[in-house]
């Protein structure tokens, strides 16, 4: 967690909850009353009308939370520190691919509670404009830590995956968030709330490329036609589980 007590130093300024995002986590978390928010970072999704303890391994992630935020505790997903069943629901969101051992992790929020709900990317996916063309080690590095959806699914106990397509105005700042908005990239402090390009070594000579081919229309005419849209699948899946006997 040493990279993330620097990389998260802007996640409160850019990672700030989407609405619609959060709808979908609120529906799939179902009658929940008390939840556990696994990899909590800064807060982002927890819901405010239940009970909801956080673990976070990160203090950095920690101190950026809200001081009306729910209270958390230094842990990590692979050890938990509760006992079994001790919550209706475990929530975990874009967070799974920095876990030493997700498939522990996953065992772990099963334990402790009957439903588990996980947002996380489809290695799968193919990415969108900015991992093809500017940015492909990113997609290449995101395959090596990212657990296959499908594996996900049978570790939740053959759980149901919901696509999420991502608003074109997300509020929150990950990978995928500013596939409208490419001159957001060109912003070294967006980059660095964004855990994948903090991982490219010479990811400023990159956006430089990106730089030059917003100022001579060459992005315009390859996807120009994405201004149209209002949202887009770009691979980030919501994985609900199926209560735990």
């Amino acid at each position: 967690m040493a990279r993330y007590d620097t990389l998260g130093m802007g996640y409160a300024r850019f990672r700030q909850p989407d609405a619609r995002i959060a709808a979908q986590i609120r529906e799939a978390l179902g009658t929940a009353k008390t939840v556990v928010n696994v990899g909590a970072g800064a807060g982002s999704y927890e819901p405010t009308d239940r009970h909801v303890i956080a673990v976070e391994p990160s203090e950095t992630m920690i101190a950026q939370r809200p001081p009306d935020a729910a209270p958390a505790v230094v842990a990590r997903a692979e050890a938990l520190p509760f006992a079994d069943a001790s919550f209706d629901a475990a929530m975990a969101v874009l967070t799974v691919h920095h876990w030493s051992d997700w498939q522990r992790g996953v065992a772990e929020m099963r334990r402790v509670a009957r439903t588990v709900v996980v947002l996380t990317w489809d290695p799968a996916d193919e990415g969108f404009w900015l991992t093809r063309e500017y940015l492909p080690e990113v997609l290449a590095l995101d395959h090596a830590i990212f657990p296959p959806v499908d594996a996900l699914a049978e570790a939740l106990g053959n759980a149901a995956v919901r696509p999420v397509p991502i608003p074109a105005d997300c509020t929150d700042g990950f990978l995928g968030a500013y596939w409208q908005r490419p001159e957001a990239y060109l912003d070294a402090d967006v980059r660095g709330a964004i855990s994948s390009c903090a991982r490219v070594a010479d990811v400023a000579s990159r956006m430089g490329r990106l730089a030059d081919d917003l100022a001579t229309g060459r992005w315009s005419r390859r996807h120009g036609h994405l201004l149209t849209h209002d949202v887009l699948d770009v691979g980030y899946r919501l994985i609900v589980g199926p209560p735990v006997p």
